[in-house]
């Protein structure tokens, strides 16, 4: 016997919500963000505080990253938030929650986070969505580690992203110069 699917709102359906910590966001969020937005009526770029995983830039900063690398794309908002994301999709009206998917790796924790999603939120779908093959291997935690050890990142994030990356490698540089051997 079929399990009845489940209906989803149409209205809620052309809503997205992509959420993540985009610490700091790269290019491959780009490129899905890009990929999602004709997809969609809207897409909204959910930026948790995620507290827990201890940012490395502020939820304000992460915000403002994403909003000058995404400012071309006119259906396209960003929005902090801090709550569960049920409570968030909730809020925003979204029936669609975006994922992005680098690798098979990335598969197992994804659909975890799928069907746990899919129990708290039974009127939204999550979608997920492969980034470009040249930003596959492209992670937030990469870059900022290949940052702080004074690599180029020029190729992984947009240019604002790079500048704060560079300056931040810089006042850790100069504090660790400070400290006695």
């Amino acid at each position: 016997m079929m399990t009845p699917s489940r209906k989803i709102n149409q209205n809620r359906a052309r809503v997205a919500v992509y959420p993540g910590t985009f610490d700091p966001i790269t290019n491959g969020h780009i490129d899905l963000a890009s990929r999602a937005s004709p997809l969609f009526d809207r897409v909204i770029i959910g930026i948790a505080q995620s507290s827990s995983k201890g940012p490395s830039f502020s939820m304000d900063d992460r915000i403002a990253f994403a909003r000058e690398a995404l400012d071309g794309l006119g259906n396209v908002e960003v929005r902090g938030f801090a709550s569960l994301l049920a409570d968030f999709v909730r809020e925003t009206g979204a029936g669609v929650i975006l994922r992005g998917l680098r690798a098979v790796s990335d598969f197992e924790y994804e659909f975890q986070l799928a069907s746990m999603n899919r129990h708290l939120i039974p009127d939204a779908e999550t979608l997920f969505l492969t980034p470009a093959e040249q930003y596959s291997f492209i992670s937030s935690s990469l870059v900022r580690e290949i940052a702080l050890l004074g690599g180029d990142v020029s190729d992984f994030v947009h240019p604002a992203v790079q500048q704060a990356l560079r300056k931040r490698w810089q006042n850790i540089q100069s504090r660790n110069k400070k400290v006695p051997k």
